[in-house]
């Protein structure tokens, strides 16, 4: 039996949530969310806590029971208080514009590249443009729904991930580059 599986949902202040089948909408602060459960996992709700079960001990029941608990809980935690990724970008030149729901982000190509922000999720720029390697672009990428802010974070930074030798790409905030030293030039020989 998962471990996780087994810990009760506690429904925050704000937040109301209801089930219709297998149907799971959460509705809160900072927006809607919906979710369709697999039939192997029964939800219940009683007096604000939200218990997860699998239906018998079968292995997809089984795999399904932790991983149902998680989404669940995800999703009241999305629209409580709601998730957000920081992106910075490092690089002589690299910058992002935001025109509506289009995401520009100039990284080193010969064309800008474009990136469709999906409704639900914003976008926000702190800093629009990087001034050498140490003051980055900054901007963030927030919403309900954990997966679709860190599928569009993932997809900017799979644009120009960073390089080791300048560092010089997307990156998220506070993420760790290993930096390598690079050619040494040993001198003229004789």
């Amino acid at each position: 039996m998962s471990r996780i599986g087994k810990k009760p949902i506690t429904i925050v202040d704000g937040v109301t949530v209801s089930l219709s089948g297998c149907t799971v909408s959460v509705e809160g602060p900072k927006g809607k969310l919906s979710w369709t459960h697999r039939p192997e996992v029964a939800i219940e709700i009683e007096d604000n806590i939200i218990t997860v079960s699998a239906i018998n001990d079968d292995r997809s029941s089984r795999a399904l029971h932790g991983l149902t608990r998680s989404l669940v809980a995800n999703m009241i935690e999305g629209c409580s208080k709601g998730y957000v990724r920081g992106m910075e970008v490092y690089g002589v030149g690299y910058g992002v514009q935001l025109a509506g729901s289009k995401l520009t982000v100039n990284c080193g190509f010969s064309h800008p590249v474009f990136f469709d922000v999906p409704e639900g999720v914003t976008v926000e720029i702190q800093t629009p443009q990087a001034r050498g390697d140490t003051d980055p672009a900054k901007f963030t990428v927030s919403g309900p729904d954990k997966q679709a802010v860190g599928q569009l974070a993932a997809k900017i930074r799979m644009a120009r991930k960073p390089e080791p030798y300048k560092g010089k790409g997307i990156r998220y905030a506070g993420e760790y580059v290993r930096r390598k030293v690079g050619k040494a030039f040993a001198g003229t020989g004789s």
